[in-house]
Formats: C-alpha cells, structure tokens, sequence
C-alpha cells in the first residue's frame, strides 16, 4: 500500500478522520489544527493537544497580537503563512503566570532583544521569562508547545471527531 504526505495550509486542507479498528471510537479523538485555526479568532489558544499538564495550542495568527511571556520555554512551530517574532525583555518584578503563558502590559516588554521571521515548518523558541508578540500580515497558523495555562480554551466537543 503506498502512502501520500499531502501538506495541508488554512487556505486548502482536507479535513481528515479517525479509521477505529475493532475498538470503540470514543476512545479516540482527533482534531484538524487548520480547521480549529480557520473557526478561531485572531490569537485565541485552543488546545488541540493534552499530555498531562503539556499542551499543543493551535494559533491563528492575524494582525498583531498583544505581548506574551511565560516562566517556562514554549516552542512556537509555523504551519501556514508567515509570522513574525518580536523579543523584548520583562521590566523587573513583572508578574508570569505559574503555568502558560499570559498577556502582559505593553509597557512590561522593554528593551528589544530581536526579532524573527518564520515561515511554514520553521521552529521558534519562546524564551521563558520574556515578552513576545507575533504577527502577520495575513491569515498564519502556529501550533505552540506549552504548559496549560489561564488562557488555554479547550474545546473538544467541538473540535474532536470521536465517531
């Protein structure tokens, strides 16, 4: 039997399934990422993944988003599009979530470190205990590896194929 990779993007993706042999499909769940990201608003965090505590949140990027900062690393990979990383240092004593990550004031992302621009397939790491913001100035997707957090939104009955 021959296999085909087909590489899908928010403007053109075939939504998948879930083939259950001999077992219960509820046992099973599956998401499309580019479906949940065409749904979502600009920069909401829907996870499309859960391993404990871990999650992978699906992210439409559009626009500008706010500034971001975790207490822990957070890997941002890009799936469509282009987005563009922007790296700040926290002003001293900013507060972080202890889990996730969370917006945080515009005026606690200080001094510039840098900036990347990431295209489809390429990783970026979001360095804990500084801010980030993301952009783009069309419709991106990024699927970000993090810890639960206050602004995770998990919606699996809406997004789980179970049958």
């Amino acid at each position: 039997m021959a296999y085909v990779t087909r590489l899908g993007s928010l403007a053109s993706y075939e939504k998948g399934g879930v083939e259950v042999i001999d077992d219960d499909p509820k046992n099973y769940a599956f998401s499309n990422i580019f479906e949940v990201a065409s749904l979502a608003k600009p920069f909401e965090l829907i996870a499309v993944a859960k391993n404990f505590e871990y999650v992978l949140e699906a992210v439409r990027v559009e626009g500008t988003s706010g500034w971001r900062a975790a207490a822990h690393d957070q890997s941002a990979l890009v799936l469509d599009g282009e987005v563009e990383f922007t790296f700040k240092t926290l002003r001293a004593g900013q507060a972080l979530p202890e889990s996730g990550s969370a917006g945080v004031p515009e005026d606690a992302a200080e001094t510039l470190m840098g900036r990347v621009v990431a295209r489809r397939g390429h990783l970026t790491l979001l360095p804990a205990g500084r801010a980030y913001r993301y952009s783009s100035p069309g419709p991106a997707v990024l699927l970000v590896q993090t810890v639960e957090g206050p602004e995770t939104q998990f919606r699996w009955a809406e997004i789980c194929q179970t049958a």
